[in-house]
């Protein structure tokens, strides 16, 4: 992530209900293979990254930076949250924004992990960074994705053409300081 301004990195575990939002370990790399290798994770996403490559090039602690969290179940990770400010040659709408990503293994589908992990990170941003609207980009044909923005809180702000698919922006404004 290139600007979370001056966050301590990594935070302290953020925990819900059921899940731990943490910073990469070693223990995770293994489950980064798998999830960065997924055909089913990355349907969306371009296609899979090469399981060989993935081994041979993925550092001991994968994924250790600023605005990335490993979701944790019971100790092991199920997927990844990512925090990071959305580039300059992006859609208008979403330049200079956070932007929300996340990938979760198939094991882990249709349980509201997702909902509940990004909301949690959410919520942990509105803390550290108030007043921080965020974006959020998927594939229309992405009905899962598409739920969760909604359940979130992102409204639509365009549709686009990219990458062969037709894709949905949407923006979460940032949370209102309750009045005192």
């Amino acid at each position: 992530m290139s600007d979370l301004g001056s966050i301590t990195w990594p935070p302290a575990p953020i925990e819900t209900a059921r899940l731990v939002l943490r910073a990469a370990e070693a223990q995770d790399r293994a489950a980064f293979v798998e999830l960065l290798a997924s055909p089913e994770v990355h349907t969306y996403l371009g296609g899979p990254l090469s399981r060989d490559r993935l081994e041979r090039e993925l550092p001991v602690v994968p994924e250790r930076w600023p605005g990335s969290f490993v979701v944790d179940l019971d100790g092991a990770m199920i997927g990844q949250i990512l925090l990071r400010r959305a580039p300059e040659h992006r859609r208008p709408a979403a330049a200079g924004r956070l932007d929300l990503g996340y990938l979760f293994l198939p094991r882990a589908w249709g349980h509201g992990y997702a909902a509940e992990a990004c909301a949690a990170a959410l919520d942990w941003l509105d803390d550290v960074l108030p007043g921080e609207p965020v974006v959020l980009t998927t594939q229309t044909a992405n009905s899962g994705s598409m739920r969760l923005a909604a359940k979130l809180g992102f409204t639509e702000v365009e549709r686009f053409r990219a990458w062969d698919a037709e894709q949905w922006l949407g923006v979460r404004p940032p949370a209102t300081p309750l009045s005192a």
